[in-house]
This record gives C-alpha cells, sequence and structure tokens, in this order.
C-alpha cells in the first residue's frame, strides 16, 4: 500500500477507505498486513480521485457509477449516459403554462436537429425549466435564438464525443466524460466570458 500511496499520491488512509467503501477492489493477500497490488488498482485509484476533486461526486454516487464500471453486460453507451447523469445538475420545472409551453419548444427543436427526445433525462428537465423561466421574465429574444444555441452546443458535443476515443477502455471513458463534463462546462463558461468581453468591445467601442 505504501507503493500504492508513492505512485498516486494518494494519502494511504484514503485508499483504505476507498478500498473500504468498495471504490477500488482489495490486494490480493501475500502474508500478515501485506497485499499485491497492481496497475488496475493504480487506474481505478486514479479515477476515483478524480471523480471525489474535479466531478464533485459523492461516495455513494460513485460506488454506483463504479458498479456500472464493473458491470460487463452494460453496454458502451448506457454507460457513458450513466455518467453524464451523475454530473448533470437536476432541476424540475414548476407546473402552470409556462412550463407546458417550455416542453413543447424544447420538443420541437430537438426534433429539428434530429436530436434524442429523452424526457426523464435530467438535463431534459432542467432545460425545460430554463427555457419556462425565460418566457416568463419576458425574454424572447433568447428564446428566439434558441436555435443558435443548439448548433453551438451540439458542436461541443462533437468535440467532447470525439476525445472519449476507446470505449472499450470503460475506465477513461467514464473519466473523460465526468471530467470532461464537469470541468469542461466552466472552461466553455469562462471563454464564453472572454468572447463576450471581445465582442461587446468591438461593437459598442
Amino acid at each position: 500500500m505504501a507503493e500504492l500511496n508513492e505512485t498516486t499520491g494518494i494519502p494511504i488512509p484514503t485508499i483504505k477507505y476507498y478500498i473500504r467503501e468498495g471504490l477500488v477492489a482489495p490486494g490480493q493477500p501475500t502474508g500478515r498486513n501485506q497485499a499485491d497490488y497492481t496497475e488496475e488498482h493504480v487506474r481505478r485509484l486514479k479515477l476515483v480521485r478524480a471523480m471525489v476533486e474535479y466531478g464533485g461526486l459523492s461516495i455513494a454516487v460513485i460506488r454506483d457509477l463504479i458498479a456500472q464500471v464493473d458491470n460487463p453486460e452494460l453496454e458502451a453507451f448506457d454507460l457513458l449516459g450513466a455518467a453524464q447523469k451523475t454530473v448533470t445538475q437536476a432541476k424540475d420545472p414548476r407546473p402552470g403554462p409556462y412550463k407546458d409551453g417550455a416542453e413543447r419548444r424544447l420538443h420541437d427543436l430537438l426534433a429539428r436537429r434530429g436530436w434524442r427526445i429523452r424526457t426523464g433525462d435530467p438535463a431534459y428537465r432542467t432545460a425545460v425549466g430554463v427555457l419556462a423561466a425565460l418566457d416568463e421574465v419576458g425574454r424572447q429574444d433568447m428564446l428566439d435564438v434558441l436555435d443558435d444555441y443548439a448548433e453551438a452546443a451540439e458542436r461541443i458535443a462533437e468535440i467532447d464525443v470525439g476525445l472519449i476515443g476507446d470505449v472499450r477502455d470503460r475506465e477513461r471513458a467514464v473519466e473523460i466524460v465526468v471530467i470532461g463534463t464537469s470541468v469542461g462546462d466552466t472552461l466553455i463558461a469562462t471563454l464564453r466570458r472572454l468572447a463576450q468581453a471581445t465582442v461587446g468591445e468591438r461593437l459598442y467601442t
């Protein structure tokens, strides 16, 4: 375990905690208080640490996701979907006319762009809430450019999915989805603000 600590930089008490919580498999016992650990243990420890530190996921959520990574019967596409949901904010919209209109608007947008309609997806429910809020506060101008936002999002998604590569490497694929989405959201948001400042300067100065 001291070698695991040296290789990964993860403190020994943390490694023991991850093993105790079922996030990392125990080593192969070789004697009293001794066990062998492999490169697979190193990879799993790094994955768990990344999900904790960069994905901001709870131990319970990570445990569930790890179980899906280790389930060979779960198809790669479903695994990636499960990974994405762990880092997707879910906010159910308030019932009412604004919600109904927002759902119709989102449904039409997804149909126009040929995107799969997943009404149970947390991202779908959150999008409905956002569109309803924009309608309620009278921001029709933002709703009018919804297709432009969707086009930019699709281009970003193509880049994201292109980074996943070989989905047979399930741990790497999950790591890219979890970290890439959570950290990538922050990256895109900051780049957007930098671009806004530049474009605004061009237009108004």
